[in-house]
Formats: structure tokens, sequence, C-alpha cells
């Protein structure tokens, strides 16, 4: 799985004319499920996402997680993670996965990270979601559990 984690001062998705998730001060996550995820990914990438320690302590370094500082998680299903653009200008998708059961891993970490203590609004899976952020920073950590964590 591969996200792009942001610091925000704020955060929301908004479907049509409904505002769907929104949080204050946390962490943006743009997620994308890879053909090759499991249930192991999205357990890692949750656990890595909440433990970040990105939030800065009372000497102003980046020490403190999003548990530690008491913020939010806004988890947005991002398939074009996955877009490959070596060949050609026009992102091809085949190693991004099937929708069905790239909801269930993404479903499986936004309750993973909710067992980890924090609190977690989402977009809506497969719509077309305007997403609103205030960068903190800006803070922008690329994940990628088929990495080295």
């Amino acid at each position: 799985m591969r996200a792009v984690v942001q610091r925000v001062g704020r955060a929301s998705v908004t479907v049509g004319d409904e505002k769907v998730g929104s949080i204050g001060a946390g962490l943006c996550v743009l997620v994308g499920v890879g053909s090759a995820d499991d249930e192991t990914d999205a357990d890692a990438l949750a656990e890595k996402v909440v433990g970040l320690r990105v939030f800065e302590d009372e000497a102003g370094k980046m020490n403190r997680s999003l548990l530690e500082r008491g913020g939010s998680v806004l988890a947005v299903s991002q398939f074009t993670l996955f877009g490959d653009v070596r060949k050609g200008k026009r992102p091809s998708f085949v190693e991004a996965m099937e929708p069905m059961r790239a909801n269930e891993l993404f479903e499986r970490f936004c309750a993973a990270s909710r067992r980890l203590g924090a609190r977690v609004e989402t977009g809506r899976f497969r719509a077309d979601m305007q997403v609103e952020l205030v960068n903190d920073g800006p803070v922008t950590i690329l994940l990628d559990t088929k990495k080295v964590f």
C-alpha cells in the first residue's frame, strides 16, 4: 500500500454538496492499494501512520505522534497513487488493486488506525471527491509498505 501523509491544520472531503469527512489538526492520508497488497500491508500502514513522529514537541522538534498530539486522521482512498507513467504520458493503473478488494483493505487500514487509538474520518470510496486541506509546515511524507519500514 502507498500513502501520502500530510500534516494538516484542518482537512475535509466533500462529495457533491455533502461534506462526508472533516478533521481539525492531524493527518490527511491519501491511501492507494496495490494488486500485491494484503491485510498485513493495511495493518503495517496503520501502525506507521499513527506512530509517525511528525508533530512538534515543546522544543519545536518533530518528536510527537498523532496520538500524543491528540489529532485525527482523514483517510482518502486514492488508486491513482499506483499510476505508472514510465511509458507515455497517460497513466496506467494496472498495478492498482481491483475496487472491491481495494475497498476491503482501505477499510481495514481505517479500522486498524482506530484500534490503535486514532479518530478516523474518511472520504467516500470510488466517489468524485473534493479534498480541501491546510498543510501544516508543510510536512508531507511518502510511505510504501513494499519498501522496508
